[in-house]
């Protein structure tokens, strides 16, 4: 089943599956939509109401609003779906940037939480060249001029070569080799900006309430090292950590045996 949330001009799109009596909220990663967990439909199905969410900028999903999304749009719009899923208590995973939502949704509805399942989480490291490209509205100009600038962007990629990752840089120009996937890129960047957490406040948060969290990490992931993480994790009191023999594009796959623990 397809529905959706409308708030003021904005569509936030998700899919329901299962008919199990626990309820789990899926958010996928950058450049995906809601068929990237369709290998977890089959594993839960049976005991779990499932909802897989298009991110904004994603699938079927729109953000129109000038302003980047906020912490209170975010409150609003998942207020609309609990009340128009009838939903009271939920278990929820984000694997990359869907977990940006994951945290947001802990940190707004911290009591409505049973599990929370993070694969190769973005919003946990304080990324430097993010804080710096969309930190100030100068920056942000910049920004735009060289992500939607393929020249300049073909260059920096170049001039980076000799001082990055290998695989790194080849999954940067995959994400990057298309207008529609540069403009992604920017609008994610830039409209997602606000979406940032305060880890001593999240992990007390966590820890008060004692929710679990799974942590599900790549040993080979350029993308979001797990070394960052593994810091995080140490502050929560129920916790479990999970580091893979994978790289960042299969967390989500070999993350089924983990969703149960």
């Amino acid at each position: 089943m397809t529905d959706r949330i409308v708030y003021q001009s904005s569509e936030l799109y998700y899919y329901r599956e299962g008919d199990g009596n626990k309820v789990i909220l899926l958010f996928h990663g950058f450049g995906q939509d809601h068929k990237a967990f369709d290998s977890w439909i089959d594993v839960l199905e049976s005991d779990y109401t499932i909802f897989a969410f298009d991110l904004f900028f994603h699938g079927n999903s729109k953000w129109a609003n000038q302003q980047a999304l906020t912490k209170e749009d975010w409150k609003k719009i998942f207020q609309l779906f609990l009340e128009q899923e009838k939903i009271q208590r939920f278990e929820i995973a984000g694997f990359s940037i869907g977990a940006k939502f994951v945290l947001a949704t802990v940190e707004l509805f911290p009591e409505r939480i049973g599990k929370i399942i993070l694969l190769a989480p973005d919003g946990i490291e304080n990324n430097f060249w993010y804080s710096f490209a969309t930190g100030t509205s100068l920056m942000r100009i910049v920004f735009r001029s060289l992500i939607l600038g393929r020249n300049r962007l073909n260059a920096l990629i170049k001039f980076l070569r000799p001082f990055q990752d290998k695989n790194l840089l080849r999954f940067v120009g995959f994400q990057l080799s298309t207008e529609e996937k540069r403009k992604r890129v920017y609008n994610s960047w830039i409209y997602f900006r606000h979406l940032s957490f305060n880890l001593k406040d999240l992990s007390l948060q966590l820890n008060s309430r004692n929710i679990p969290v799974i942590f599900i990490l790549g040993k080979s992931d350029k993308v979001i090292p797990f070394k960052v993480i593994e810091e995080f994790a140490k502050t929560l009191n129920n916790c479990q950590f999970q580091l893979l023999d994978a790289g960042h594009p299969d967390l989500i796959g070999k993350g089924i045996n983990y969703l149960n623990i």
